[in-house]
């Protein structure tokens, strides 16, 4: 076997595989470790769920092992020194879910913004009904300049918003916040000024805890949240505190982690603490540009020779890149109908 699928492309990419190589489709591995290493034994390539771990345990079962896949990003259930040693290619749809993020983010703000909303769909009379506010004239903090947050500016600005940034990996004088049309700002005042706080921190061990009582205390009263961050990026007693004395008036977070707001959390029984599991990178867009993109990447690993023939090299390159191409839209926004054509190989 060649290709094992624990987790599934979309039928036409899959199909697509099936033709060049020996592929297996079987999502029950995901839950048996046991099975999972003995299909992998003899198996070249795979793609995995999120809650697959890849060790070097992993890779000892796996001798043949040249691609792990992934349609989603997340680089804590991999052991990428240990890939890097055997020679195992790991691939992601890096940018495969950054507009359907990006979209999250959007509906996210308008529905924190427009409250009142639900409360109407739930039968409630007018008068019963939060006032709602407006985003045009707001000002919107992002936190982060993560690749979602290329794509969430823009939106933005074209609603009437004022842009504050902080990114601690990115200096304020890097030309992105011109491009972005994003005002740098030091963390405490983009605090202290945003309405709104949009949180797409690329996480890592370090900021484990970094969104705490020190930095919430610059919060301006009022404020609301929306985050597709990892959820270990708050202390969680910290963020408690704030939504419960008014700092923070709501916060809608995706994909955190099942304890963050369990029995037993400070987090737990918050009412203004909304929480969705994984929601922003689950369109069927996304999903189909992560399954051709990890078809291709699978398929050129396998079979070098053949990528002058079945493959177009800069079709999906810039899936896999963070920097923005120089057309005006990024790679990205590319329609469903438009990625039919990137698979026929050019004559």
């Amino acid at each position: 076997m060649e290709v094992l699928l624990v987790d599934p492309l979309v039928p036409e990419a899959m199909a697509w595989l099936q033709e060049r190589h020996d592929v297996s489709y079987r999502p029950d591995l995901a839950d048996e470790p046991v099975e999972l290493r003995k299909h992998t034994y003899k198996t070249r390539a795979v793609v995995l769920p999120p809650q697959v771990v890849v060790s070097r345990e992993f890779l000892d079962f796996s001798p043949k092992l040249q691609v792990v896949a992934r349609m989603q990003v997340s680089n804590d259930n991999t052991d990428m020194d240990a890939c890097a040693r055997r020679q195992v290619r790991v691939v992601q749809a890096r940018s495969a879910t950054v507009r359907s993020n990006a979209e999250y983010l959007l509906y996210g703000l308008l529905m924190l913004y427009r409250r009142g909303m639900v409360s109407a769909l739930l039968g409630r009379h007018l008068s019963q009904v939060p006032m709602g506010r407006e985003l045009a004239g707001s000002t919107v903090g992002l936190l982060g300049l993560a690749p979602v947050a290329h794509t969430l500016g823009p939106m933005l600005r074209n609603l009437g918003v004022r842009l504050l940034g902080y990114d601690p990996a990115i200096h304020h004088a890097a030309p992105i916040w011109g491009h972005l049309g994003v005002q740098p700002v030091p963390l405490n005042e983009l605090l202290a000024r945003s309405d709104a706080v949009s949180l797409q921190v690329v996480y890592a061990s370090r900021f484990r805890g970094w969104i705490n009582e020190y930095m919430l205390r610059h919060c301006k009263p009022g404020q609301l949240w929306v985050g597709v961050s990892r959820s270990a990026l708050f202390d969680p007693a910290a963020l408690a505190q704030a939504l419960s004395d008014g700092r923070i008036d709501a916060c809608l977070l995706d994909g955190a982690s099942p304890q963050f707001a369990a029995e037993g959390s400070p987090l737990h029984g918050i009412p203004n603490l909304h929480l969705t599991p994984r929601l922003g990178p689950h369109t069927r867009e996304a999903k189909l540009r992560a399954s051709w993109y990890v078809a291709h990447r699978i398929h050129e690993t396998l079979t070098p020779s053949a990528l002058s023939r079945d493959l177009v090299q800069s079709d999906f390159s810039a899936l896999d890149s963070l920097n923005f191409p120089e057309q005006d839209d990024p790679p990205s926004s590319i329609t469903p109908q438009e990625w039919e054509a990137l698979v026929r190989p050019k004559r």
